[in-house]
């Protein structure tokens, strides 16, 4: 492990945490393609309604659900980086131990 990797992987939690916390202001910047255009889709339907005069439940439903699972994907990814980065982190220890113990220091 370097800290090069280390510092990546850092650089990576830090940018996966500033999208979710962006996800759940309401932003759309950290959206992916699919999810960006199920947004734009459900906020195009609820607008048509709108204006015909009709209720805008079903693309309201659309568009939580769709942040929601924007949420879900960013938090899966946020703790694979932390695990990732604690996997890295062990494995140096164990390195370290074994030279240690045999001798080579």
């Amino acid at each position: 492990m370097s800290n090069a990797d280390l510092r990546r992987l850092d650089r990576e939690i830090r940018a996966t945490s500033k999208k979710l916390e962006a996800v759940r202001r309401g932003e759309l910047w950290p959206l992916n393609g699919r999810e960006r255009r199920a947004m734009l889709r459900a906020a195009a339907g609820g607008a048509y309604r709108t204006a015909r005069g009709r209720s805008t439940g079903r693309a309201e439903t659309q568009m939580e659900s769709t942040a929601s699972a924007a949420e879900m994907r960013l938090t899966a990814e946020l703790n694979a980086l932390h695990g990732e980065r604690q996997r890295l982190i062990t494995e140096a220890a164990r390195a370290k131990a074994a030279k240690k113990s045999s001798g080579w220091w």
